[in-house]
Order: structure tokens, then C-alpha cells, then sequence
């Protein structure tokens, strides 16, 4: 497979997976902001919006205020941010139109019809009821590539590229909401633990597809350590970054048996996955959970310029 062709298909999958992202982090910040304003003290929800987004510093430069009415423009509608979902659906499409050859008709049909679609969306005059349709609208569009891709590619390289950059922007992504739920969007003079603290948590779980197999899995009450287990650790959980790098780990051993050749890329992932195995959640908590994901997120870029380095380039 030309580099070219594998960077395509390696950056499809990422945007279409940020794009869901965006609109789960938007619909957990709508979610925080119908709480009744007496709940709780100070109100962040829009500022952890744009924290897990990691657009913080973009957003400040374009807008004078951080509101509901900015932050949905900037994060859904805004072709001044990279990662809006308007430029994700845009760069998916443009990337996928570049490997058309390489997609099956039911992943082609669906990525350029999303984006056609998209283009009737007006987000200056939506409610927040006609917003919150369209946010479950994209997040649906990321069920029906990846459902596609499953169901109607071969296995060959070109669905091991697919695989692992859609598995890269989510251990990503599921890292981001975790550490900004730490750090962020509960106010200092909440108590952890308490009943915002646990609607927080709960929003969360609901966020990344996750409420029902917490209870599956733990038949418990909402707890932080036991919500950061299940998105860190549980290889069962397909959001989590264990299970993420487990895809990960696979598919680089596939694209490696196939051309002959491991190398940085081979190597970084299972070192990565390795750690995540012989982890305990008391000793990411010990350690700190925030220094932990921080040094995650790092470990994940450098594996994506590794990648990049030895496939896309």
C-alpha cells in the first residue's frame, strides 16, 4: 500500500471518531447546564467542553465571552477551529474521497453523504432540543462508518489503518474526559463525592456509551476510582484505554507480519499496553491521576509520529 493511501485511511477514521467525540463532550456540557443554577456554586460546564476538546487557547483568541451560544458555534459550526465537528465530517470526507478505491460503496456513501447533509444544518437558529437531535445525528454517523468498515472490508491493510487510527484518537479522547472531569468541571467548594460529583460521573458514563456496563460490571453506586478502572484498565470496555491500546497493539502486528518488518511504532504500543496490564487503579490514584493521563496522552502522540514516521510518510 502506497503511504499516501495508508495516511488517508489512518486520518479518515480519526476525524470521524473526533467528530463524535465533540458531540458527546457537547451533549455532557448541555446535560451539566440543565442542572438548576442553585446546585451548585460556580458553572463550568462550557469551560470543560472546550478543556476536553483541547481548543481552550483557539477558542480565546475568536470569542470574547464562553457560553453555551459561543462554545456550541465554536466546537460544532466554526471552520476557524481544526477540530469542529464541521471540519472533522469535512476532512473525513476529503480524505476518503482521496482513497475511494480503498473503501467499500457503503463507507463512501455514507461519509460523503454525511457531509452533504451536514451542509443543510443551520446552527444559528437551533434550539437546544434541534441541537441535541443533531448531536445524536453525528454521533450516529460514527456507529455506521465503524459498523461499515466491520462489516464490509477486508481484512488487509487498508482495515488495519482504519482500525488503528480510529483506536489511537479514542484512547485520545476517552483520556481527555477523564482528566478534565478531575481538574475541571467539578467547582472547588463541591465536595467529591457528593451529589453534583455524582451526576458528573454519571453524565460522564453516559457520555462515552459507558453507564449500563458500569453497572454490569461493578453492580455499584457511581465511584470515581471504579469509573476511572473501568475507562483506564478494563480491557472489556471498548472506550478504555487498555482496550484501546489491545486494538492497537493487534493491527500493528498484523500491518508487521504482513510487510516484514517491526519497528518504533511495534514497540512503543506494546510497551504502552504492557504498563497498562500490570497497572492497579490504587496506583494510578497514588501516583495521580492527572499526572498519570497527562503522561498517557504524551505516550499516545509519540506513538502517532512513530506511525506516522514509519508508514504514513
Amino acid at each position: 500500500m502506497l503511504s499516501r493511501t495508508a495516511d488517508n485511511l489512518f486520518w479518515l477514521a480519526r476525524y470521524t471518531e473526533r467528530a463524535d467525540f465533540v458531540a458527546r463532550i457537547l451533549d455532557a456540557a448541555m446535560r451539566l447546564a440543565s442542572l438548576p443554577s442553585s446546585y451548585s456554586g460556580e458553572r463550568n460546564e462550557w469551560e470543560s467542553a472546550l478543556a476536553s476538546a483541547g481548543s481552550m487557547e483557539t477558542f480565546q483568541g475568536l470569542y470574547s465571552a464562553t457560553n453555551e451560544d459561543t462554545v456550541r458555534d465554536f466546537l460544532a459550526f466554526s471552520p476557524a477551529n481544526p477540530s469542529s465537528i464541521r471540519n472533522c465530517l469535512e476532512l473525513a470526507r476529503t480524505n476518503a474521497r482521496a482513497v475511494r478505491t480503498a473503501l467499500t460503496t457503503e463507507m463512501w456513501e455514507g461519509i460523503n453523504g454525511a457531509w452533504l447533509e451536514f451542509k443543510r444544518f443551520d446552527g444559528r437558529s437551533m434550539s437546544r432540543e434541534e441541537f441535541a437531535r443533531f448531536l445524536e445525528w453525528v454521533k450516529s454517523l460514527s456507529l455506521m462508518f465503524e459498523g461499515s468498515a466491520h462489516r464490509t472490508m477486508l481484512r488487509n491493510d487498508a482495515y488495519w489503518f482504519t482500525r488503528l487510527g480510529l483506536a489511537m484518537e479514542r484512547a485520545d479522547n476517552t483520556a481527555r474526559i477523564i482528566d478534565v472531569k478531575y481538574h475541571v468541571l467539578l467547582p472547588e467548594n463541591e465536595r467529591v463525592g457528593g451529589s453534583l460529583d455524582y451526576f458528573q460521573w454519571t453524565t460522564i458514563l453516559r457520555e462515552v456509551s459507558a453507564l449500563t456496563a458500569y453497572h454490569w460490571v461493578y453492580r455499584d453506586r457511581i465511584r470515581p476510582m471504579r469509573v476511572a478502572d473501568l475507562l483506564i484498565l478494563n480491557r472489556q470496555m471498548p472506550r478504555s484505554l487498555a482496550s484501546c491500546y489491545e486494538v492497537m497493539v493487534r493491527h500493528l502486528d498484523l500491518t508487521a507480519d504482513a510487510y516484514g518488518r517491526r519497528g518504533p511504532s511495534q514497540r512503543l504500543a506494546s510497551a504502552t499496553l504492557g504498563r497498562l496490564n500490570d497497572l492497579a487503579i490504587e496506583e494510578i490514584f497514588a501516583q495521580g491521576l492527572h499526572e498519570f493521563i497527562e503522561a498517557f496522552i504524551l505516550d499516545n502522540n509519540q506513538l502517532g509520529t512513530a506511525v506516522a514516521e514509519q508508514y504514513l510518510t
